[in-house]
């Protein structure tokens, strides 16, 4: 493949429009530029439909004077199709195109995207000059659109690893990217119906298995601290000074807080889906009540330090700590009520709004 590539596709809005790809990608740009075409601030390239007449057979011309390949997609701009596909989603939509022109830029996705399937290896093994980002903002769902590798008109559509968790590649809870036909209709059902539910069942499965690992490392934490306590003996045999057990317990205490960051992160949206009255455990209803009470406690605490205001570590732990303990005398309740439910079908779209187009841009690295 040449080093520099031009790819042509067309968009109902701007016509003709061009994107720029490979190692030496400014050779491409020097050519559209030559050709008449006008480049946004993100990168692709359109051409005004009162230019001055330049047509694709003179844009190959310029372009082999700039040793640059010209290719003409078999699909419409990508950013189009995104639109498309929003449109019909349940939902409100934001779209946005990333152009990824040298090849490295691609791989600021690979750590982000969660995804198991064919999403994920075409991303590390395929070539991909462009795609598109879909945004729901009301359930911080953001979808990644391809063009399906090796094919004609197939895409690929697969999801960034959610907030607040860090990359997601790899990750045994991501769900498996699902290939889209071209027609939008056809392929907002397919997400609708296949993609979405199993993306928010693996999103919840994350989220508890978030819950559970922060409460069973506190939980560790806890009872050696009070073995130790109740021994009075370091691990090493010698004597458990008050000094000693001040540092452990201060130590305990504050890995527990940051542990149970954890937990308010990502318990509150489990406790709205949970129902124990339809499950086999109606009696957890006063216990997850509690859990929830607990819950707000502590993060008036974390409002009160994201805003500045100094508390002691005595003030903090006061406040904290019994929070924590609620959700360690109760958490196992909490968790077999998340684990037997399953996340509702999204509501269908209230109409035909046209979804925010955001601009497209190649997106910063993440990591």
């Amino acid at each position: 493949m040449a080093e520099a590539q031009i790819i042509l596709s067309h968009s109902r809005d701007s016509g003709i429009v061009a994107i720029a790809s490979g190692e030496q990608y400014p050779w491409a740009h020097t050519a559209l530029a030559e050709s008449g075409f006008k480049r946004d601030d993100a990168g692709v390239h359109h051409l005004p439909a009162d230019g001055n007449g330049t047509t694709v057979a003179d844009l190959v011309t310029c372009a082999k004077r700039h040793r640059t390949s010209v290719h003409t997609s078999s699909r419409r701009f990508i950013g189009d199709a995104a639109c498309d596909l929003a449109r019909q989603l349940p939902g409100q939509w934001n779209t946005s195109v990333g152009i990824y022109s040298h090849p490295a830029w691609q791989e600021d996705l690979v750590p982000w995207i969660w995804d198991s399937g064919e999403l994920g290896r075409a991303l590390q093994r395929e070539r991909i000059p462009y795609a598109a980002t879909l945004t729901d903002p009301a359930s911080g769902t953001n979808l990644l659109l391809i063009e399906r590798p090796g094919h004609q008109h197939d895409y690929l559509v697969g999801a960034f690893a959610p907030g607040p968790f860090d990359g997601g590649y790899g990750d045994p809870h991501a769900p498996h990217g699902i290939v889209l036909p071209p027609s939008p209709g056809p392929a907002a059902k397919t997400i609708t119906d296949q993609y979405l539910p199993g993306y928010d069942r693996a999103v919840h499965t994350r989220k508890t298995a978030a819950v559970a690992d922060a409460l069973d490392r506190i939980r560790t934490e806890h009872h050696a601290w009070t073995a130790q306590v109740a021994s009075g003996w370091h691990s090493d045999t010698s004597p458990l000074g008050i000094d000693a057990l001040g540092t452990a317990s201060a130590r305990l205490l504050d890995n527990a807080w940051g542990g149970f960051l954890t937990v308010m992160d990502h318990a509150p949206a489990l406790l709205k889906r949970c129902r124990p009255a339809a499950a086999q455990w109606p009696d957890d209803t006063d216990a997850l009540a509690q859990l929830a009470n607990a819950l707000n406690d502590a993060e008036t605490v974390r409002e009160e330090l994201a805003r500045g205001i100094l508390l002691t570590r005595t003030e903090r732990i006061t406040r904290t700590w019994p929070a924590i303990e609620t959700w360690l005398a109760h958490g196992e309740r909490f968790l077999r009520q998340a684990r037997a439910t399953t996340p509702g079908q999204r509501s269908a779209p209230a109409g035909t709004a046209t979804p925010r187009t955001l601009p497209p841009g190649r997106p910063a690295p993440r990591r």
